[in-house]
């Protein structure tokens, strides 16, 4: 099962790359059989994974040399090169309204042959932007309560345009 794994909130790939090369190696821990009993639990690990630049507090991390930095580490720890872009938080600078421009971006890599970029993702909703929960305020249906959102309009279009 794929599995992505994020950079750290400060711009940190090593953890993320931590978290793959953990990941791909078995594990045992304490757990619940089938039959309701504790048991030793044994994994085989997961080659499936990737990382997920979300971009940090050092800026963002979608742009070629970031790519590159990123494969080069996983490399390293003889992992696959999967990375997948995270079109939101860090990367479009904390702004709902950048995410077409990293996936622009993002799209115009994948479309030079860049194989390393295995997907992307977007903070999408049916309403644009965001809403505080506020008791006894009603909410606006379809419109986020946890980050700012492109609304569904803008979502067709980018996914038009990078197709």
């Amino acid at each position: 099962m794929p599995i992505g794994f994020k950079n750290g909130t400060g711009g940190s790939l090593q953890l993320a790359v931590d978290a793959v090369v953990s990941a791909a190696h078995p594990h045992s821990f304490l757990g619940v059989s089938s039959h309701c009993l504790s048991a030793i639990v044994t994994t085989n690990g997961n080659d499936s994974c990737h990382v997920i630049l979300r971009g940090g507090s050092t800026g963002p991390n979608y742009a070629k040399e970031h790519v590159d930095k990123c494969s080069d580490l996983l490399k390293k720890h003889h992992q696959p090169d999967n990375i997948m872009i995270d079109c939101s938080h860090g990367n479009s600078s904390k702004n709902h309204r950048n995410q077409p421009l990293v996936a622009a971006n993002v799209g115009a890599q994948v479309a030079s042959g860049d194989d390393r970029i295995v997907g992307l993702m977007i903070e999408s909703n049916l309403v644009e932007g965001a809403q505080k929960l506020t008791p006894g305020v009603p909410l606006e249906y379809g419109k986020s309560i946890t980050d700012a959102c492109i609304s569904w309009d803008d979502t067709v279009i980018l996914y038009i345009y990078i197709s």
